[in-house]
């Protein structure tokens, strides 16, 4: 996307005799600024107009522009098909970097003061993508039950900085803390007539400003500032600690919904230029959402763009995760383009330089899901990876049980094991795919192995939100259940899991909780409920602190084993640096055959892989994977340059002093039914 200096410095500038306002609007035929006065942000203390210059920017400059200065912009344009002009409404700075809201509830841009926070000796931790393991956690959810918080610090930036939460970060091994939506947001005019509130935060207001509810309460009454100053203290201490920050970001679509829905900006703006739309009005909604901003155009290219930058360098932020991303590479036939220009500008901006880049590569539209299809340069969440693990360990189990054979062999699962190489092309490699078993969206981990159907009656949408298709075995009861022998098969569940996310080839994204079985009860689209049901639970029972250290393990495993998280495709016959040589045995430890990948009766695999150091030692590990309930025999394969296994984990043991046992090639041993081992070979 070229740089065109005629769309720099949109928003606000503080200049020597004030300030400067510049805002696009290729529509609009008048605008106007509006300020308000000092103690009344109802009460319009001066109305200064615009004046339209070059690409349509409109700009004004006046000595009251000052830190501090409420102000709102009022449009006139067209009232043709696919405009939305009404001049009497107070409109939203899109690129105002402070808001604050009136006593009748609507928004005013607030000027900010000149940025003096001091960084002190933080920077970016800058974790390579292979050594990055993902946690997805919300700013509240995380701290809100946390007793090592301060009461008045739960649920906020400052108690997800806490020493505490912190600590326990560090201590399960994450490197990198994907923060659900913090730009701010409202909750939908349908949750706010039902007494609701939208939790997850994809309906974004502004795309500058930090989400004020989660700042502390004196934050919030010291002003859209304080807050601001809390979220970058989160962020420095955070990075002090050695994690990163990636942002959930949703610039799919807008809170202004569809057209009967609260016009706060953009569309007052410029409807036409802002969203897709046909020609006669009408939105093209491949969001779900009521609009789809339209990043066809320049302006809501640079705007995305603009907002990138803000948060990476001036919030120094150190990623992001594109909500329904698929939006963002539609062109003007509404058609995805790999080559869209604000994919390679987001990919390529100097000022983005190495901030991780990860989509979640689908909308709803049409040729919607492109999974494997984003440039080089960006990572993408892999739905694939979750479907098949959820099938491998919970519902072909389930089947099995049910009709006495298991639906698939294991190939499909390797494939995804070994990361995923038939997906994304040979030159983007394993980094491109972000491997996830759950998410904010769905069932937790423990609830795929304890609900076979979803439990969403309190979300007030009658059991019809949430997908039905969840790939979830509950074991022989539907929730929580007394029965040992069921708890004993979820737990396992749990384990295989857990091993197969943190020990794949990919990068792994474990969501908040899972790493300890937390449960929402069966509900599969929590995004209204702000409540324990939603927040991160810190007491735990006996059996949820053994998966926890599970968890912990495994992470240790992953980061200790660079075998497991290669950075290239290996090719057969080639030592490709930074790759992994794989060799797959079937449980006798010959060479897998045809029939060994694709029979459901032989779901056994011994996955051998060595690294070809680049940075690393050399390294090399066997990982064996056994999907029927049945135990079974397996030899160990016999290797060149491989004398013996050591015995790093078993999923289907609980007491780890049962492990590290030494093994020589050609053993015999028996996996236990369902379960997974793995080994560090030498």
């Amino acid at each position: 996307m070229p740089e065109a200096d005629s769309l720099a410095d949109l928003g606000i500038t503080l200049t020597a005799d004030g300030g400067e306002l510049r805002v696009w609007s290729a529509s609009a035929t008048a605008m106007e600024l509006c300020l308000f006065d000092d103690r009344d942000a109802n009460w319009i203390a001066k109305r200064l107009p615009m004046r339209r210059g070059d690409a349509d920017v409109w700009t004004v400059a006046s000595a009251d522009l000052v830190p501090g200065m409420r102000y709102s912009v009022r449009a006139t344009g067209p009232t043709t098909a696919g405009h939305a002009f009404s001049p009497d409404l107070h409109l939203i700075d899109p690129y105002a970097r402070g808001l604050d809201r009136t006593t009748s509830g609507d928004w005013r841009g607030y000027v900010q003061e000149p940025d003096t926070f001091d960084w002190g000796q933080s920077t970016k931790p800058r974790i390579g993508m292979d050594h990055t393991v993902m946690y997805e956690a919300h700013a509240k959810g995380i701290s809100k039950l946390n007793p090592d918080v301060p009461e008045h610090l739960r649920g906020t930036y400052a108690g997800l900085a806490h020493d505490s939460t912190i600590a326990y970060l560090k201590d399960l091994g994450v490197t990198t803390i994907e923060l659900l939506p913090v730009q701010q947001f409202v909750s939908e005019q349908r949750l706010i007539k039902q007494g609701l509130t939208n939790y997850w935060g994809y309906n974004t207001l502004n795309f500058f400003t930090p989400h004020a509810a989660y700042a502390s309460r004196e934050a919030q009454h010291g002003g859209t500032g304080a807050v601001l100053r809390e979220f970058k203290g989160m962020v420095k201490l955070l990075h002090e600690a050695g994690l990163e920050v990636v942002l959930d970001v949703v610039y799919n679509h807008t809170a202004e919904e569809g057209r009967t829905g609260p016009t706060t900006s953009l569309r007052g703006l410029d409807n036409r230029n802002y969203y897709r739309q046909t020609a006669d009005g009408t939105y093209v909604d491949v969001t779900g959402c009521g609009n789809s901003v339209n990043t066809a155009t320049p302006a809501a290219q640079r705007l995305i763009l603009d907002s990138l930058r803000y948060w990476a360098n001036d919030v120094q932020i150190d990623g992001f995760r594109f909500d329904l991303a698929a939006t963002l590479g539609r062109d003007e036939e509404n058609v995805f383009d790999p080559a869209h220009p604000l994919l390679l500008a987001i990919r390529d901006d100097p000022q983005l330089a190495g901030v991780k880049i990860i989509s979640e590569p689908w909308d709803v539209g049409m040729g919607g899901w492109q999974v494997g299809n984003f440039p080089a340069g960006w990572s993408e969440w892999n739905d694939g990876y979750r479907d098949r693990m959820r099938d491998f360990w919970l519902t072909d189990i389930g089947a099995a049980r049910a009709t006495g054979s298991a639906p698939n062999g294991i190939g499909s699962l390797a494939r995804r094991l070994a990361g995923s190489a038939h997906v994304f092309a040979l030159d983007r490699g394993p980094m491109a795919s972000v491997n996830f078993i759950t998410a904010h969206d769905g069932f937790t981990m423990a609830d795929l192995t304890a609900y076979n159907e979803k439990h969403n009656l309190g979300n007030g949408e009658k059991n019809r939100d949430g997908t039905d298709n969840n790939h979830s075995f509950n074991y022989g009861a539907e929730g929580s259940t007394d029965d040992d022998e069921i708890r004993d098969a979820r737990c396992k569940a749990m384990r295989n899991l857990l091993g197969t996310l943190l020990l794949s080839a990919g990068i792994p994204m474990l969501t908040a909780g899972d790493e300890f079985g937390r449960t929402q009860r069966g509900n599969n689209n929590a995004y209204n409920q702000d409540s324990e049901l939603t927040w991160l639970p810190w007491e735990r029972e006996d059996w949820q602190d053994e998966l926890l250290e599970v968890a912990r393990q495994l992470i240790e495993f992953r980061r200790d084993n660079p075998a497991l998280r290669p950075v290239r495709y290996g090719i057969a016959g080639e030592t490709i640096p930074s790759a992994t040589q794989m060799d797959w045995y079937n449980k006798e430890g010959r060479s897998m055959s045809e029939t060994d990948w694709d029979s459901p009766e032989q779901r056994t695999l011994q996955y051998l892989a060595a690294s070809t150091p680049e940075f690393e030692e050399f390294n090399r590990i066997l990982l064996i994977v056994h999907g029927l309930e049945d135990d079974v025999t397996v030899t160990l394969p016999e290797h060149a340059g491989v004398s013996g296994y050591t015995l790093l984990w078993d999923s289907a043991v609980e007491d780890a002093t049962e492990w590290m046992t030494d093994h020589a090639p050609g053993d015999d041993l028996v996996v236990g039914g369902a379960s997974m081992q793995l080994f560090r070979a030498h």
